[in-house]
């Protein structure tokens, strides 16, 4: 008896936005849990916020995927339909992460400004007895009840969702610590005499009955304020990749002319199937990947490739979507659309390599698995030990309460932001924006740096580096026969001599010109026939000239007068004043840096000889989507990356990167891809960016170290009953303003000195 085989269930597929995830383990853990549920796979990314989900529609739905994660302890939403050739979809995926991402940035926001206004006065009545009047105690209450309900709600929320999977964090310990002291507090107004009018805080080193008289409501309403703020700035340096992925996304035509039926109409995007014939007239972006198929004509590649000469297209060529076509009109055949087009492609490298780069957990998160239930432990074994020992239930709640409040991490809450806001602060007064925490320890550790030609070491600028003339000619003449031509052409080339030509002196002017596409410009001048482009026919004593302007990575254009080779025009793009010295810099900090471009091999190697590169570390020759497969090579090989990069074509590449730095003068998806946006778009910055990146990680670390240095030695005084809560507070607070006055010491970081231009 044979069976019938069942065929196979086809899944369908949604995105889900996922909020009120803190930490990598948190996406591992609904992942799981959507992964337990049958006929579901499941991909959950922390670095976008997503869920990307594959589901059988016989079992279940998108409102049953969305209950499993808010049964988790999350938030979750469905994103807009997603298809894979649907721009507008991916483009309304990522808007949504933005919005649900700047929702929970507002709302930490609205809290923090009311925890931080009340922690204020909380903090300066409790510890100052000059300020207690009558009764202030009860003000105290109500300033620190709505703290620790509506500020420290987040932090109670996620112990909450921890405690359930068996998990401890650092808000684990800030919950229990935080209700402990508001709990204690309560006793002691409602229980004890600490309600009494007239009450004052008595200061005592150690654990009495005295002590059921007394609150910490301040501890309450400092730590939360202070850890508010952290959690927020967190938030807000979240989720890079989302903006470089919509930036992607919306860089391509929404239109083009069509031909159909012998008529030329516009039509979306969307509707262009392989096949179709489009029209790109002089100014216009390519619609999308295709061939030519009439025409001639030069194309800017450069927001695409980063690479400053545009390239000659004839029939039969390759197109690009979103290039732009400069001066002829094309008729190009569809090739390919949606998501087989180059620029779809590069959206998923961006996409995929910040999903690899998975955010680097903070030490304090690392710490929180051990730290947090051996301070649990600590406390109750305080608490069982004092009443076993005969201590009597004040003196033993007191020392288990004093653990839990030196524990709480308010010094370390601080430790983080202070440094980064101190620090970040600096670096935009220097032009450098750094985006998050996880990029300090990046620049820590890099070895190597990659850096992209066009744009980066170079200006990006055309130039003329060299004129070469045969007799009777000049090079004076010669430039100025070329300028007067060139004058007329839209081709950055030609533009560059024509304006190195126009310094020198006025130009003639000039008859019957004419535009060869592919080939150059000719005109008359000063009755004269003068011929600007590319090589044609014999060069004579001039082919020296043009082969070592090859050589050294120069576009050699040759000027013919007459029909007759005349001279040799040597135009390429200009190094940057301070390459050569950032990168010396740069090596001097321990990094090998690396020549990364698309450009031709001669021309590559020039500029890395001209910079102090190593021949042997020039890569050249690189196409837009292979430059992140070189970026792996490299981390594979064990080093650790840094990029430096300002096209589209680097986008995926800093993504990539263990370290991604992008010219404030590049392209909105680089910098949105990249950690650090260097804003002079000078390699200087670069040096600098990673100089006061290590040097902020040098004080968070010092920071932490203060912090849980104190957390230490203290917990096992608290424990025997030698340090009353209040003192607990107060060693908590000097802990704080020590960690504030070390994070200050980095506003006095200072530039590189180097030579101004």
């Amino acid at each position: 008896m044979t069976q019938t085989q069942q065929p196979p269930v086809e899944l369908l597929h949604v995105d889900l936005g996922v909020t009120g995830m803190t930490c990598t383990s948190c996406s591992s853990r609904v992942e799981r849990k959507l992964n337990k549920l049958d006929g579901v796979e499941a991909t959950v990314n922390f670095a976008t916020e997503s869920a990307s989900v594959a589901y059988d529609p016989d079992k279940l739905s998108p409102a049953d995927l969305i209950q499993t994660v808010e049964d988790t302890g999350y938030g979750a939403f469905e994103m807009g339909a997603s298809s894979s050739g649907d721009e507008d979809a991916s483009t309304s995926n990522v808007s949504q992460i933005d919005a649900a991402r700047d929702q929970e940035a507002d709302e930490l926001k609205r809290r923090l400004i009311i925890s931080a206004i009340l922690a204020v006065p909380v903090m300066l009545l409790s510890m100052i007895p000059a300020l207690q009047f009558n009764n202030w105690q009860w003000a105290v209450l109500t300033m620190s009840t709505l703290v620790y309900f509506v500020g420290g709600a987040p932090f109670h929320k996620a112990t909450i969702t921890n405690l359930k999977h068996g998990a401890f964090t650092m808000d684990t310990l800030i919950s229990m610590g935080t209700t402990a002291a508001y709990l204690w507090s309560l006793w002691a107004l409602f229980i004890g005499n600490a309600g009494m009018p007239g009450m004052k805080m008595e200061m005592h080193l150690f654990a009495s009955d005295s002590t059921m008289h007394e609150i910490y409501l301040e501890s309450v309403a400092v730590v939360i304020a202070f850890l508010l703020l952290g959690r927020w700035f967190e938030t807000r340096a979240k989720g890079r990749s989302s903006e470089a992925l919509r930036a992607l996304l919306t860089m391509g035509a929404k239109d083009a002319s069509v031909i159909r039926n012998g008529k030329e109409e516009r039509v979306s995007i969307d509707s262009l199937v392989p096949g179709d014939i489009f029209v790109v007239r002089p100014g216009e972006k390519i619609a999308t990947d295709g061939v030519v198929t009439e025409g001639a004509s030069a194309i800017d590649e450069s927001m695409l490739t980063g690479e400053s000469v545009p390239v000659e297209v004839t029939e039969g060529d390759s197109v690009t979507g979103a290039t732009i076509n400069t001066t002829g009109r094309l008729l190009v055949k569809v090739t390919r659309t949606g998501a087989d087009t180059t620029l779809a492609q590069m959206a998923q490298l961006v996409t995929d390599a910040q999903a690899k780069k998975a955010p680097v957990q903070r030490l304090v998160d690392k710490i929180a698995q051990v730290f947090v239930p051996v301070v649990i432990g600590v406390s109750l074994i305080t608490l069982i030990g004092h009443l076993l020992a005969g201590s009597g239930l004040a003196p033993a709640f007191t020392a288990a309460v004093a653990v839990l409040i030196i524990a709480c991490p308010c010094a370390l809450g601080l430790a983080t932001p202070t440094a980064l806001l101190v620090g970040t602060g600096r670096g935009a007064q220097l032009g450098l924006l750094i985006k998050g925490p996880e990029v300090l320890e990046s620049t820590k550790k890099v070895d190597t740096i990659v850096l992209d030609k066009t744009g980066t070491v170079t200006s990006g600028t055309m130039s003329v580096h060299g004129v070469t003339a045969v007799a009777p000619y000049s090079e004076a003449e010669i430039l100025r026969l070329s300028g007067a031509v060139e004058h007329a052409s839209e081709h950055p080339i030609a533009q560059a001599i024509a304006t190195n030509a126009a310094e020198a002196g006025e130009l003639p002017s000039v008859d019957d010109f004419s535009n060869e596409p592919g080939v150059g410009v000719q005109a008359t001048v000063e009755g004269r026939r003068v011929n600007v482009g590319k090589l044609q026919g014999d060069l004579g004593e001039l082919a020296e000239a043009f082969t070592t302007a090859q050589r050294d990575g120069a576009t050699a254009v040759v000027v013919s007068v007459d029909g007759t080779a005349a001279g040799i025009i040597a135009v390429r793009d200009t190094v940057k004043e301070t390459s050569a010295t950032a990168i010396a810099k740069l090596k001097e900090l321990g990094l090998t840096p690396w020549l990364l471009t698309g450009d031709n091999e001669a021309a590559a190697r020039a500029t890395a000889a001209e910079v102090g590169i190593d021949p042997a570390n020039v890569i050249a020759g690189v196409l837009p989507q292979d430059k992140v497969h070189h970026v792996e090579h490299l981390q594979n090989e064990g080093k650790n990356v840094a990029m430096v990069g300002d096209g589209v074509n680097d986008a995926a590449a800093l993504a990539q990167a263990d370290l991604g730095l992008a010219m404030g003068a590049g392209t909105d998806v680089a910098i949105e891809a990249s950690d650090i946006t260097l804003m002079n778009s000078d390699l200087i910055s670069a040096v600098d960016a990673i100089r006061l990146s290590r040097k902020t990680l040098g004080t968070i670390k010092g920071n932490l170290f203060w912090a849980f240095i104190y957390n230490v030695l203290l917990i096992p005084i608290a424990a025997i009953g030698f340090l009353n809560p209040m003192l607990a507070g107060i060693a908590m607070a000097f802990s704080s303003v020590f960690v504030v006055t070390n994070s200050l010491r980095l506003r006095t970081f200072e530039r590189t000195p180097h030579e101004s231009r």
